[in-house]
């Protein structure tokens, strides 16, 4: 706490592992608790989900039961938490639950609730590991993708002393050191080669704050739902009487439960000694789970906190989103994710006009579609008898299908829907576009879809070589 459906990404042409399944949960997973700051009672669900449909937010609670990707690219708040928003709605406090779903692999679930935040529970994620085990996790048929790095990437704010470092690896290091200039709590600093003590060693450490903090939120109205038990709140030198009143009322405790004294003013244990790093790098492992697969590197973290965590993990998809450029890998031999009669209940149009075989690849912000152009095509018939070439002006509409199958995969009624072109831009024809071609277009959003409007950058392959390039904006309307 302290300090878009998302769809895994499968990227062929990176340095990438396939010896793993995607994996979702078995069954649906039922549990509730307080909201750490509205105090209101939060239901969660979280449903099994489909491959390559990711990790994503459900807000039950409102009418449309809006989307929200787990996703960096809505991360807007992270003053007291990380806090997902798109089209003005907003999860908050997901970093532990999202955490305990990495360690175990998750790749697919759908996240329902009926409030904005999920529940603090104890602090830490240690009920989302055992309520997880209870359910029990099923493999998909489809491969993992992990993204490993392969150059230094680094976020640094000098003045405050934060400076997170991701280093190639082959596998997940975390070293993790945090200094608040604190007598009480001083340097501390904790390791992992991997995940697999997760369980023991991380999962079960809760939350930390300074009485200072606590403070300004209670008197904010915010933390209705903090509890005495579920964070551990250090205090720099001994309270008045005042104080210790003032907390006990805020959490509905006797007096006598409060430690006056400077160190931890809860009168809780430890669970370790350095329990608030372990909980700093618990934090950051949930954080990371945003850039939407898992990560192989090697991570050096000084003084993280969700607001560097978020910038490192931007930073990570930037270098992931760069690594897109140039020809996308084509095996025909590989299940489309989305064949014709799929992409018929994305599109309404049809012969002659249906322009995209299938999809190949899909992802929150980007897809990658196949258009097999053979000589059959009416169009060569006036387009030209003696040298048949497919007119520009179908690339492009081929090319907005394939970007319309984008920004559709997310509604559940796609067929009540339309995508229409608004504005075409920086169109460059390179390359003539002949029978026996197959056309390959990646379209990827150049920023987040916003009441309806979508933006779009697109390319268009034949092998290896680039065939035509455009920025596409389109509403995306109901039908009457």
């Amino acid at each position: 706490m302290s300090d878009n459906f998302n769809i895994i990404i499968f990227f062929p042409t990176f340095a990438a592992y396939y010896m793993e399944q995607q994996k979702t949960l078995k069954a649906k997973l039922s549990l509730s608790g307080k909201g750490l700051h509205t105090g209101k009672h939060v239901e969660v669900n979280i449903l099994p989900a489909s491959k390559y449909s990711g990790i994503n937010f459900c807000r039950i609670d409102i009418e449309s039961k809006p989307i929200i990707p787990a996703l960096v690219d809505y991360v807007t708040d992270t003053s007291r938490g990380t806090t997902l928003e798109k089209d003005g709605v907003k999860i908050s406090t997901i970093e532990h639950l999202m955490a305990a779903l990495s360690f175990f692999g998750i790749d697919n679930a759908l996240i329902q609730l009926n409030a904005p935040e999920i529940p603090i529970l104890d602090g830490s994620s240690k009920i989302w590991v055992e309520e997880i085990k209870k359910i029990g996790i099923e493999e998909l048929s489809a491969n993992k993708s992990v993204y490993s790095i392969k150059k230094p990437i680094k976020f640094a704010i000098q003045d405050k002393g934060v400076e997170l470092i991701a280093l190639p690896y082959d596998g997940f290091k975390v070293e993790i050191t945090i200094d608040y200039n604190s007598s009480v709590l001083g340097i501390q600093e904790y390791q992992i080669e991997s995940l697999k003590d997760f369980e023991k060693e991380i999962a079960p450490c809760r939350t930390f704050v300074f009485l200072h903090e606590i403070e300004v939120l209670l008197q904010h109205n915010l933390i209705k739902g903090g509890d005495l038990d579920n964070a551990l709140i250090f205090v720099e030198n001994s309270l008045s009487k005042d104080q210790v009143d003032n907390l006990a009322k805020a959490f509905g405790k006797n007096p006598e439960e409060i430690k006056a004294e400077k160190g931890i003013v809860n009168n809780i244990e430890k669970k370790f000694d350095n329990e608030p790093a372990r909980h700093k790098l618990l934090d950051f492992i949930g954080d990371l789970v945003l850039v939407g697969r898992p990560i192989k590197g090697h991570f050096i973290l000084k003084r993280p906190g969700h607001f560097a965590n978020a910038e490192l993990s931007k930073q990570i998809k930037s270098v992931i989103m760069e690594e897109l450029k140039g020809a996308p890998y084509y095996d025909p031999n590989q299940e489309p994710i989305y064949a014709i009669n799929d992409i018929k209940r994305f599109l309404p149009h049809r012969f002659p006009m249906l322009l995209v075989d299938k999809v190949i690849e899909v992802g929150e912000d980007y897809v990658i579609g196949v258009k097999n152009v053979t000589g059959n095509e009416d169009f060569f018939n006036g387009h030209f008898p003696q040298e048949p070439i497919m007119p520009g002006v179908l690339i492009v509409e081929a090319m907005g299908q394939t970007g319309g199958i984008l920004v559709l995969k997310d509604y559940p009624d796609p067929e009540n829907y339309t995508t229409y072109f608004m504005k075409i831009d920086g169109v460059k024809f390179r390359a003539k576009v002949v029978p026996g071609d197959t056309l390959i277009f990646r379209l990827f959003l150049t920023e987040p879809v916003r009441r309806g409007i979508v933006k779009m950058k697109g390319e268009a392959y034949v092998g290896n070589k680039m065939v035509m390039e455009a920025l596409l904006m389109a509403q995306v309307a109901r039908n009457k």
